[in-house]
């Protein structure tokens, strides 16, 4: 395949997964992105933090472009950790001091984590107020989001009546959706669409990967991925165990999508299928996986505004490097060993050719 000409901006995808406050990683990989300037986003499918950093990008990219982009997203997390600091679960002084991110020596985190697992928010929110919902007002734009051509953006809910994924194209997207998109059951009562009641999408897409490919034209998807899929410490404490478990459900979608994805470019490699059906798929990653793996569940919740430019810090630098190691690639090859990266279990078990038939 010939490599594309140097100076043509570059079309991708881009897949955003969710995760509370640590969606302000993937602010830093966008702002990043958006400076660069080279990128020509075609499409973003996103969950939950996913799905708002997307809108709210989007928005600002039709009132004034990448730099308007830039500005937008700068002003949600800046709103979002305004918002935060009435919030009574925050870091201990001394992890404060030390720069330790997480809320486990939070006595309120501690009670509140018994409590919601004692009381559903049907019982202890009976107003089903949340402040999100405001700032989301605040920072977007919802006509003029829906009303954009500048690019595709899906977000992913998961519906309480059919256990199905729904994504919500950019021409539906309200902030009734990006709620439902993060919704989670255990802290917010479902949010009512069109009759069906929605969770957070990560239990069935965080993110999901076939809306870019049914709907995009472009052959890279670039996955930012804030939800660690390997953890070699083996989790013991209750907090651990049910961290870990959330992790595992909430990667799940995406490691099968992958698989799938790994197994049609190897028969597309075989030339076992169709080139007029199907077509490759260059798959590129950006991780900052020893960072983020010192971050549990608690931390989620922690808004404070040193956490999310820590964050937004680690995601920019993260972006740096892959642009400058991966960006050649872009059109070309895939920048992320999927085998590796995704399906860890299997990479002693790979795709067999058998006679004209392909088996694991």
């Amino acid at each position: 395949m010939a490599k594309p000409q140097k100076n043509i901006l570059r079309k991708i995808n881009l897949a955003l997964q969710g995760g509370g406050s640590h969606g302000a990683y993937t602010w830093g990989v966008l702002d990043r992105l958006l400076e660069d300037g080279r990128l020509d986003i075609e499409g973003i499918s996103g969950t939950s933090a996913g799905a708002i950093n997307a809108a709210v990008m989007l928005d600002g990219f039709v009132k004034g472009k990448a730099e308007g982009a830039r500005e937008a997203l700068h002003a949600f997390w800046y709103r979002v950790s305004e918002l935060g600091q009435f919030s009574p679960m925050q870091p201990a002084p001394f992890q404060k001091l030390l720069r330790q991110w997480n809320l486990d020596w939070s006595p309120t985190y501690a009670f509140f984590e018994a409590f919601t697992r004692l009381l559903s928010p049907y019982e202890t929110n009976p107003l089903n107020l949340n402040p999100l919902r405001d700032v989301l007002e605040q920072s977007i734009d919802f006509p003029r989001l829906r009303e954009s051509e500048e690019m595709k953006i899906f977000a992913t809910a998961t519906s309480v009546t059919t256990g199905q994924a729904r994504t919500f194209n950019h021409h539906e997207i309200t902030a009734d959706a990006l709620m439902a998109s993060a919704c989670l059951p255990f802290m917010f009562q479902a949010v009512e669409i069109e009759g069906d009641h929605y969770w957070d999408g990560g239990y069935m897409g965080n993110p999901c990967i076939w809306p870019l490919t049914r709907n995009c034209t472009a052959d890279d998807i670039l996955i930012v991925e804030i939800n660690p899929i390997v953890r070699n410490q083996k989790p013991t404490s209750g907090m651990e165990i049910i961290n870990r478990l959330n992790e595992i459900s909430f990667n799940a979608s995406l490691i099968s999508e992958m698989y799938a994805i790994q197994f049609i470019n190897q028969l597309l490699d075989d030339h076992n299928i169709s080139t007029d059906k199907y077509r490759k798929l260059h798959m590129h990653l950006i991780s900052s996986h020893d960072a983020m793996v010192k971050l549990n569940a608690s931390s989620k919740l922690n808004t404070s505004w040193d956490f999310l430019c820590h964050l937004h810090h680690l995601g920019r630098e993260a972006a740096d490097r892959w642009l400058e190691k991966n960006f050649e690639k872009i059109g070309v090859e895939s920048s992320v060993d999927i085998d590796a990266a995704f399906l860890a279990h299997r990479k002693h078990q790979p795709l067999k050719k058998t006679g004209n038939a392909v088996s694991v």
